[in-house]
């Protein structure tokens, strides 16, 4: 979309977004600020377009980073940090680590932030800085929008515009000098000793790859999201695609381009066409519905004109083993239901038994060939969160209390997807949505800040038979999903037992376009996701570009 190039350009750069897919073409950001001394984040450019990152962890004799000034060491010391950890009778003992060492009397005390989701984000965001010094360890130092995501698979949205970076929503990361964002991942966390041990997610080729460390902390917030549920069904991991990040998204869209344009090869076979372009989603939530919308936007809007000698053979087939969109009120159900059919999405209720390379085999036998899968049943546990030795809610999730405390450890929090109320507290344990975390972080920070400010609250072992005020208490707002083609529906009930208002149409999609956009999301990124669907509605997709 060249216009809205131009109004980028011109509106200034977004900064740095790499994570999990750093050094890709079609990257997120076109240029990115240079990473503060001694902070272990990667420098970014551009050469022609294409994105580039480079690490500032070589563990040579040192090296020198332009104009900033930086130096490196073979014991990649932090700003006031020692150049190992001490020895324990941890898995660690016999390994030596670089450290962010504990803070010093008359230091602000560090608070620990573990993820760059929803909830992570909303408490980075309220944090004042001027009380805690914060750091931020993640394996992307960016937060994806995820509503939007489904719009970025088929061209309607640019990537860019769904993802905001972690130091522009929390200033002091990249500008204050005891606070960090270290792109990473935690692999473990001591309790006792109050350490996170992280492993850089590309340590730039150093010989002891991966490249690890730890951090110590005051106050630990455990933010770290889930991972896709596939039920241990058998090739999922292997060929199926999720949706729950900007690199997934990329993948997505690059290889439906390509089934499209490899399907017009000459000598290309009748039943090789009808596979590759057979798209399948596997699950009837709101991202498999949002997704299967998109998608029929696109073949509808798009393919038939651009593609128009394989128009016939695009197919669309969405698979739940139950009703699509439970959760939502019976009308909206049946609303989304003939809406999808109405655009040519094919609705087939199965249990997924087995994943092969090119076709999906049902629990009733059948087999479903597939050139595309995306799999969307749900959120689990992460490998991480069970292996932490911590209280667990039902269904594996990190126990919490009233306050988002993990019991029977000091100074440690748990929100978002990766936590659940334990059984004692009487609460149930909320699902796994946006609007969950967002609210569990606002009511975190503000706890955080309000006890700063009114009591010596903060440093480690600070919170012993401290009165933290009223618990978090959730009110839903509602639930919304688009269905493709500008209609969306809104269901505003509390709960799938009381009577509420409910909505489904245009207005529906311009509401849930509005209350989205304006929770999160910067001016700039509202400005691109703008631009974006002023152009495609007028110009279409841009998908030129494969790669």
């Amino acid at each position: 979309m060249a216009f809205s190039r131009i109004l980028r350009n011109g509106f200034g750069r977004s900064g740095g977004l790499i994570g999990n897919y750093s050094g890709k073409k079609d990257i997120l950001s076109e240029s990115v600020s240079a990473p503060k001394p001694h902070s272990p984040v990667t420098e970014n450019f551009t050469v022609g377009g294409y994105f580039f990152c480079l690490s500032n962890l070589k563990q040579s004799s040192g090296i020198n980073h332009g104009r900033r000034g930086i130096r490196t060491t073979p014991q990649y010391q932090f700003a006031h940090a020692p150049s190992v950890v001490e020895e324990s009778d941890s898995e660690y003992e016999s390994i030596k680590y670089p450290t962010l060492e504990a803070t010093k009397p008359g230091e602000k005390p560090r608070v620990v932030v573990m993820g760059s989701g929803w909830a992570a984000c909303r408490f980075l965001k309220g944090l004042d800085t001027k009380l805690y010094d914060v750091v931020c360890v993640s394996p992307r130092n960016h937060m994806v929008f995820t509503p939007l995501l489904a719009s970025t698979c088929v061209g309607t949205l640019e990537f860019r515009s769904v993802a905001e970076p972690v130091s522009r929503i929390q200033t002091a990361l990249s500008k204050d000098p005891n606070s960090y964002f270290f792109l990473a991942s935690c692999n473990s966390i001591d309790t006792e000793k109050r350490e996170v041990y992280c492993e850089t997610v590309d340590a730039g080729g150093l010989d002891n790859e991966p490249y690890r460390f730890s951090v110590s902390y005051d106050k630990l917030v455990i933010a770290s999201g889930a991972d896709p549920l596939t039920f241990g069904i058998k090739g999922v991991k292997e060929h199926a695609f999720f949706l729950r990040d900007v690199s997934q998204a990329q993948e997505i869209r690059k290889k439906l381009l390509l089934n499209l344009m490899l399907s017009e090869n000459p000598g290309m076979s009748e039943e090789e066409k009808e596979r590759l372009l057979h798209f399948v989603v596997i699950g009837g939530g709101p991202t498999g519905v949002e997704f299967s919308g998109e998608l029929s936007d696109f073949i509808i809007r798009d393919v038939r004109q651009r593609y128009s000698h394989v128009k016939n053979y695009i197919r669309v087939t969405l698979i739940e083993a139950n009703e699509i969109l439970s959760s939502f009120d019976v009308g909206l159900r049946q609303y989304a239901t003939k809406h999808l059919t109405k655009c040519g999405v094919r609705l087939v209720r199965g249990v997924v038994k087995e994943v092969r390379p090119n076709k999906i085999v049902l629990s009733d036998g059948s087999d479903v060939p597939y050139g595309l899968l995306v799999w969307s049943t749900g959120v689990g546990p992460s490998e991480l969160v069970k292996s932490l030795d911590l209280p667990k809610s039902p269904g594996g999730r990190i126990g919490v209390d009233e306050w988002l405390r993990v019991p029977s450890v000091e100074d440690v929090f748990a929100m978002g997807d990766c936590a659940g109320f334990l059984e004692h507290t009487g609460r149930p344990v909320l699902p796994a949505l946006a609007q969950v975390a967002e609210r569990e972080g606002k009511f975190l920070v503000e706890l955080f800040n309000r006890m700063r400010r009114t009591q010596d609250w903060g440093k480690a072992f600070s919170m012993k038979d401290t009165a933290l005020g009223d618990p978090f208490v959730y009110r839903h707002l509602g639930s919304m999903a688009s269905v493709g083609r500008y209609k969306a529906l809104v269901d505003l009930r509390q709960s799938k037992d009381v009577k509420g208002l409910s909505l489904a149409g245009f207005v529906s999609w311009l509401i849930w376009r509005s209350a989205y956009l304006t929770r999160v999301l910067s001016w700039r990124n509202r400005f691109y996701v703008a631009v974006n669907w002023a152009t495609t509605l007028v110009f279409g997709r841009d998908n030129a570009r494969i790669g």
